[in-house]
């Protein structure tokens, strides 16, 4: 499966973006799909991940701001960003956890 993250883009702090990311093919039999994020000069971290069965996992620094789900129908998992933070600034990627990784969508926060 191929995976094409989209919704990125520049924003004023306090603000929201909602990602998008669809699959080529079905998702439903991919335990868990998530989001990373990379800020210039430092490593890809975790953002979210959401399993099949819509369990959820946040990274402490998103928890209550940041929701991730899924729809295993129309292949798409989102990542609906509020209260955004000058440092959120990253691009974001959307990954299978299995290896396979979107393009990635910048994602800038203006303080």
């Amino acid at each position: 499966v191929q995976l094409q993250a989209s919704g990125g883009g520049l924003v004023q702090a306090g603000g929201s973006l909602r990602l998008s990311c669809a699959a080529s093919g079905s998702i439903f039999h991919i335990n868990a799909m998530g989001w990373y994020r990379q800020a210039p000069g430092k490593k890809r971290e975790l953002v979210a991940t959401i399993t099949r069965g819509g369990s959820t996992n946040y990274a402490d620094s998103m928890k209550g701001r940041f929701t991730i789900s899924r729809d295993n129908a129309k292949n798409t998992v989102a990542l609906q960003m509020n209260s955004l933070k000058a440092e959120d600034t990253a691009v974001y990627y959307c990954t299978d956890l299995r290896g396979t990784w979107g393009q990635g969508t910048q994602v800038t926060v203006s303080s």
